[in-house]
């Protein structure tokens, strides 16, 4: 468990230094395989107008970069903070061998990252979402379903 707390450590390191350097909010990442950090990152929402550069979501592509992959086989990320419902999504897609966190998203919302409301419209139907969310000409957008089924070059995953 020492090894964990030395790779959740440089999470929070990290968390912090984005403060300090006034780049954006308080989370930070890493990615770590065979017992060494492979990738980190850190929230850079702010300061790329990305609003999908969370931390976790910044280590992840600079993880599958260096390791010329789409998937984390063998990987542990260490995030300063549970994850958000995206960043928890990129992470199940990631296919990593473990997730570790410091603080809950509880936490996160008593200092105003409040996700509960994205839970919360997951759970609903379409036509239940605060977001107007409208489906539009399924039957066109089947042709590229059937053409994925079909094909025999596709990569799975």
């Amino acid at each position: 468990m020492e090894e964990q707390k030395k790779f959740m450590r440089e999470a929070i390191r990290l968390s912090i230094e984005n403060i300090k350097n006034g780049n954006a909010g308080p989370f930070g990442t890493v990615i770590v395989k065979n017992g060494e950090i492979i990738a980190s990152g850190v929230n850079k929402v702010t300061q790329s107008n990305d609003p999908t550069a969370h931390a976790e979501i910044v280590a992840i592509r600079n993880a599958c970069e260096k390791m010329g992959s789409f998937q984390l086989d063998g990987c542990e990320i260490y995030c300063s903070c549970e994850p958000c419902p995206m960043c928890l999504g990129a992470i199940y897609w990631a296919r990593p061998d473990r997730i570790y966190f410091a603080n809950t998203k509880n936490d996160a919302a008593d200092i105003n990252f409040d996700d509960n409301f994205i839970y919360n419209e997951l759970d609903l139907s379409t036509s239940q979402r605060k977001l107007p969310t409208i489906q539009l000409l399924r039957d066109e957008a089947q042709v590229a379903f059937i053409q994925w089924r079909e094909s025999t070059e596709k990569i799975e995953y």
